[in-house]
């Protein structure tokens, strides 16, 4: 299974938009939303089933009984993360809690345990063609990365024959970036023509960089700054980075999108813009001794 992933260094760029038209063009058999903190693929990808749905523990979380607990104040002040207040009695606040587990070892009557505790809620869309993978972070949980990582297993398993599988990335360079990164074959980065737009690119053109995974970019809403365009054309040619084209400003694209379609689903020049990436995306994937 080859594994495009599509990033952006920053939100707003229109990653998810093209993603979804990549999906649409390669009738693809398995793709995921990795942007848990903000999943929205699942709304332009056509799926009318519901999914089917597995609750992701992460850290787990400090629990005091309050039967056993003598009120020592132990607990407390060794909290780093400031998790344990007092009311009535001592009480752990599990969006603070870290499970660090400090808590528990300084507790002399072992009041204090620690309990699988519920960080997101994994999603899987399937049907005897294709395969979708996401899933949703619980607020207050930092383990992000771990469930990109989780979304990605999900999607392999359940589309083992797959030879194409398409990964909606999440912004920025954060945990959730880092888990996409991890095992793709190839990223494309979708770049703004902006100046906070190439600062970002740059940013995630190095992180890609130090997995040593294959990267092309294009860029969206070309038009809309013609003098950042040719910038980011040209850092492309100086870091010998190939360049999978130019995708306008277009209107059409967002009433499209407002109806829960994609980009090549209706005529507009977007749409015939991104068939062109998409043509030189998959010849970079799968060209001989590609990825």
């Amino acid at each position: 299974m080859k594994q495009l992933l599509i990033l952006s260094g920053k939100g707003g760029t229109g990653k998810t938009t093209i993603a979804s038209a990549f999906i649409k063009l390669a009738d693809a058999r398995a793709y995921a939303d990795c942007d848990v903190d903000a999943p929205n693929l699942h709304l332009i990808t056509g799926w009318n089933s519901q999914p089917e749905k597995t609750d992701y523990y992460g850290l787990p979380k400090a629990e005091i009984n309050p039967e056993l607990c003598l009120e020592c104040d132990l607990c407390r002040p060794n909290c780093r993360f400031d998790a344990i207040s007092i009311a009535k009695k001592y009480k752990i606040d599990p969006l603070a809690c870290e499970g660090c587990s400090v808590c528990a070892y300084v507790c002399p009557v072992g009041a204090v345990t620690l309990k699988p505790a519920v960080a997101g809620e994994l999603m899987l869309y399937s049907d005897e063609e294709k395969v979708f993978s996401t899933a949703q972070l619980k607020m207050g949980s930092g383990t992000s990365g771990m469930l990109v990582t989780e979304v990605k297993k999900q999607m392999r398993l359940a589309a083992v024959d797959a030879q194409l599988a398409i990964i909606d990335g999440s912004p920025g360079i954060g945990c959730p970036v880092i888990a996409s990164l991890s095992g793709v074959d190839m990223v494309l980065i979708v770049a703004e023509p902006s100046i906070s737009g190439i600062s970002d690119m740059e940013r995630i053109i190095n992180t890609a960089a130090k997995f040593g995974t294959k990267t092309a970019v294009c860029i969206n809403k070309y038009d809309t700054n013609l003098e950042h365009t040719e910038k980011i054309e040209g850092f492309c040619k100086k870091q010998g980075l190939p360049f999978t084209g130019r995708i306008p400003f277009d209107s059409s694209a967002v009433k499209a999108i407002n109806k829960g379609q994609t980009i090549v689903d209706i005529d507009c020049t977007s749409g015939m813009a991104v068939k062109e990436v998409y043509h030189k995306t998959m010849n970079l994937l799968f060209e001989k001794g590609g990825g």
